[in-house]
């Protein structure tokens, strides 16, 4: 168990800095909440009676672990998400599945390592060759076989069309973008093609043409799906934004995108990388975009009177990239570092959890999904166990979350967590061992201090990556 200390920030939480923009320039930077003023350590609320909860599930798109006010950032506002915190509990020590977004995905779809199926080997899925095998059980299937109406809005990146679809893995419902990234306005994607989709390819008329930005439609959208009337049975929606991943465009910024747009139709293959684009400050903009349309779409929640019974869940699906502010984390994107896979994460249940709680639980995608089939009332298939753990007792009964190891595997480097210990090993480089409640930013080798241990790690991580299908070479 995580033990970091409560007294290593002096902001409230959720709390403003002055003069940002001057403390920006001058480069300070604040220390993350790791356990601000207003919060206390996660403790499970007496049992309540309550029906099986709505799963509003949202993930920001390469959005970094101290990107939110609420985690540290000294010069983006993001009022919305820090208001979600304080009414449910917020995760310091959770991580994403993988350091890139297709197979943090499909970590997430299956509760498994993205090792285990063919298409979770691409890191990130970049062409046609791979997907989601549409008959592997996925969280939105098992949850639709147990009474649940489910959606996913937004970004799928776990496969293209015809072989792979969100409504061929168990979603009834589809609204978004098959790829990797596209540009906001234009929708067009890595290879130039058109990349807005509802549904499936039905008689050639399943793109859906709608020029405006991008997020403002994810937001429309999901807000009309929260709106419904569901009475008859609850509902899970996977609501993945594409923001703040590159390219670097917000709403308003139209000439950018026309610039955009002109390199992809003249066969510029890396137009969307943006790759001479973007600031710290466009950066911040949209992020705090994205938190005004996670509040949008909590509002028409609130409105719709399903608050109370509705579990909402928001993360990353991993590390932050360029701009993104991480510290004091090592490395970003891509990468087992602490930055490239330890993600901001809040859960909110106001039925069952009490507000404004922090948890240090070292915990990764895998178990979220192990979680909500709990929750849920779903059963696993048996002939494809988890590999996460199931929370539901930790949150819901108060039941000491067991120490085990937390597992990560990415082309050219191995990372496995037990407790405050980390194993690392990154591209060409040697094994070592972090402690990270006294050293979060993976700088202090202590693997000749520890060569028991560090053996130790190495040889689970060893033991289980020979479980897992090997990379193509």
């Amino acid at each position: 168990m995580s033990s970091h200390a409560s007294n290593l920030s002096r902001r409230a939480f959720g709390g403003v800095i002055g003069a940002s923009a001057t403390v920006a320039a001058l480069g300070t930077t604040a220390a993350p909440a790791e356990a601000a003023p207003s919060e206390r350590p996660f403790r499970a609320a007496a049992h309540r009676p309550a029906k099986r909860p709505n799963i509003l599930f949202i993930l920001g798109d390469d959005l970094g672990w101290a990107d939110l006010s609420s985690y540290g950032a000294p010069h983006i506002k993001t009022p919305n998400l820090d208001r979600l915190a304080r009414q449910g509990v917020r995760f310091t020590d959770a991580y994403s599945g993988s350091a890139t977004c297709s197979p943090t995905r499909f970590s997430l779809y299956t509760g498994r390592y993205p090792g285990r199926t063919k298409g979770g080997l691409a890191e990130p899925i970049a062409d046609r060759s791979v997907g989601l095998d549409p008959n592997h059980p996925t969280l939105a299937s098992l949850l639709r076989g147990a009474g649940y109406a489910t959606a996913l809005i937004g970004k799928w990146h776990c496969g293209y069309l015809p072989d792979y679809s969100p409504t061929k893995s168990g979603w009834d419902e589809f609204f978004g973008n098959f790829g990797g990234a596209l540009e906001y306005y234009s929708k067009l994607g890595l290879g130039g093609e058109y990349d807005l989709y509802e549904g499936d390819v039905k008689e050639g008329d399943a793109e859906y043409k709608d020029l405006r930005y991008y997020t403002r439609i994810l937001t429309e959208r999901a807000s009309e799906y929260v709106r419904r009337d569901h009475r008859d049975k609850p509902w899970l929606l996977n609501l993945n934004f594409t923001t703040p991943h590159w390219p670097w465009i917000a709403d308003g910024d139209e000439e950018a995108s026309a610039e955009i747009v002109r390199k992809i139709k003249a066969g510029d293959g890396r137009a969307l990388f943006h790759d001479d684009g973007g600031s710290v400050e466009k950066y911040a903009e949209m992020v705090q975009d994205l938190d005004r349309s996670v509040g949008q779409v909590l509002k028409a929640l609130k409105d719709s009177g399903q608050e109370k019974d509705t579990l909402v869940f928001f993360a990353s699906d991993n590390g932050g990239e360029r701009f993104s502010y991480n510290w004091p984390l090592s490395g970003n994107k891509s990468s087992l570092q602490e930055g490239g896979i330890r993600v901001p994460t809040i859960v909110r249940w106001p039925a069952r959890l009490d507000g404004g709680q922090v948890s240090h639980e070292p915990v990764f995608t895998p178990d979220w999904t192990a979680t909500l089939l709990e929750i849920g009332g779903a059963r696993p298939d048996k002939a494809y166990p988890l590999d996460g753990t199931s929370l539901a007792g930790y949150l819901l009964r108060g039941e000491k979350l067991a120490e085990r190891d937390l597992f990560w595997r990415v082309r050219g480097e191995r990372a496995v967590r037990r407790g405050d210990w980390k194993y690392y090993r990154g591209k060409g480089g040697p094994d070592q061992l972090f402690n990270l409640s006294a050293d979060r930013r993976e700088q202090a080798d202590r693997a000749a201090d520890r060569p028991e241990l560090l053996a130790e790690l190495k040889a689970v991580w060893e033991k289980k990556d020979k479980e897992l299908l090997p990379y193509p070479a």
